[in-house]
């Protein structure tokens, strides 16, 4: 007697969920393979480091130091992360630091205490990302352009304000955050702030409506308007959000040099944009990744750390990072390819 045919499975029929797979192996399907490897990149940087400068690598206190100066850069790409998803740039970032850095140091502002250097700061910052916003969101400017008119004129605005001095603070409120003794358990308060900056940034992004109307936004702009999604409101926001972020960096910039300069944030815009990229975010538009902009954030300046302890010139990191760059862009090229 022969045995019943089972019939061919059809396409319809139920697949096992995520739920179903043993639990070793559900962890495996939910790990992001780019979070993994920038992680592997920063693993080995760290043993590099340990290599090479074991006793000043490793030291706390130049770890309180990387973490530090990432913190500044960080709040910056967490902006950038969400403009970029957005099928956006920003070109302004690192002016709009300086800008605001000169504006909230002034003998004026430094009248009204920590508040006023707070206040105004981010003031400052949500203004310069308002009128990004208004002239690529209504006024139909391309935001390559529209961004690179805010670097030049933010730039030329900070210049005239300190009339190419440093400004230096007197408020001790903001002189004392600098110090170690208001470290909290060990960590420097700008590394708490980044760290809550990139807290919110992520559910932002991951479980709110605003961060599924940014990607919408990026991955088909027309698709989002014939779904309902105010593409041009969607926009401002962004740009919002980028100069808030700018506003928060340019406290934290006070905070740790204790001064204001128009050469603040100098080359902000290029570190941002290629901590992003390198992160996971496309350039395109469509996708974006808080966690692996930290990370990106993080290699950077480890690298940074590393070549300033070995006394390794500028010229050759900065060619490490473009090479970095290029391959992170390589990657994502054939990773949209093979999808």
């Amino acid at each position: 007697m022969t045995q019943p045919v089972s019939p061919p499975r059809d396409s319809t029929d139920k697949v096992p969920s995520v739920g179903e797979i043993p639990t070793w192996r559900g962890l495996m399907a939910r790990a992001d393979v780019r979070t993994l490897s920038l992680l592997g990149v920063l693993a080995v940087l760290v043993v590099i480091g340990g290599i090479t400068k074991p006793d000043e690598f490793l030291d706390t206190r130049n770890l309180q130091l990387v973490l530090t100066q990432a913190s500044v850069i960080g709040v910056v790409t967490v902006g950038m992360t969400f403009v970029i998803t957005s099928g956006g740039i920003d070109l302004s970032v690192g002016a709009i630091v300086a800008l605001a850095s000169v504006w909230a140091t002034t003998v004026a502002t430094q009248e009204f205490g920590f508040a006023g250097i707070l206040f105004t700061a981010v003031l400052v910052g949500l203004g310069c990302g308002l009128v990004n916003g208004l002239l690529i969101a209504y006024g139909a400017m391309v935001p390559f352009i529209a961004t690179l008119a805010m670097l030049a004129s933010a730039r030329g605005l900070a210049l005239q304000i300190t009339d190419g001095r440093t400004q230096i603070v007197t408020v001790d409120g903001i002189l004392e955050l600098g110090e170690r003794d208001s470290y909290v358990l060990g960590i420097p308060p700008l590394v708490l702030v980044f760290a809550a900056v990139t807290v919110i940034g992520w559910l932002l992004l991951n479980r709110t409506t605003f961060g599924r109307r940014t990607v919408a936004v990026g991955g088909n702009a027309e698709a989002a308007r014939l779904a309902g999604i105010d593409v041009r409101r969607q926009r401002l926001y962004l740009y919002l959000l980028s100069g808030l972020c700018c506003g928060i960096a340019a406290f934290l910039l006070i905070v740790l040099s204790g001064s204001g300069q128009n050469t603040n944030g100098n080359l902000y815009e290029l570190d941002a944009i290629a901590a992003a990229i390198i992160g996971g975010t496309l350039l395109s538009g469509g996708r974006g990744t808080i966690t692996g902009s930290v990370l990106g954030v993080l290699i950077f300046t480890t690298i940074t750390n590393i070549f300033a302890l070995n006394n390794l010139q500028s010229d050759v990191q900065q060619i490490a990072k473009g090479a970095i760059i290029v391959a992170a862009v390589l990657v994502q090229r054939r990773t949209a390819s093979t999808t």
